[in-house]
């Protein structure tokens, strides 16, 4: 594997949660929307599961709330989510500009 695949593998769907949150805090969704969501977006697929693991997680933590609207679960950020959100945006800003230096 190449340096620039392992970076964008990590950075990717290494790190699916700061793009599920960063769409969450668009507006609330259904977990199969914020997988093709994450393809429009930013360019990866991640696998189903790996999705709803990461909600579910993602959930579990706090960071965002579900509920149950017709036959779909819909996913909305937490106050939690939105602060680790600008945590986890601030890291990377902080290790490119680092890396730039």
């Amino acid at each position: 594997m190449l340096p620039t695949e392992r970076l964008e593998t990590k950075t990717g769907i290494g790190n699916l949660w700061l793009y599920i949150l960063a769409l969450l805090k668009k507006k609330e969704r259904y977990a199969y929307e914020i997988r093709h969501l994450v393809e429009e977006g930013y360019g990866f697929l991640p696998g189903e599961v790996t999705a709803y693991r990461v909600l579910y997680s993602l959930e579990i933590g706090g960071f965002v709330e579900s509920h149950v609207n017709g036959s779909r679960k819909y996913y909305r950020i937490t106050s939690k989510g939105k602060k680790e959100l600008a945590k986890g945006l601030a890291l990377m800003k902080m290790r490119l500009k680092q890396l730039s230096a």
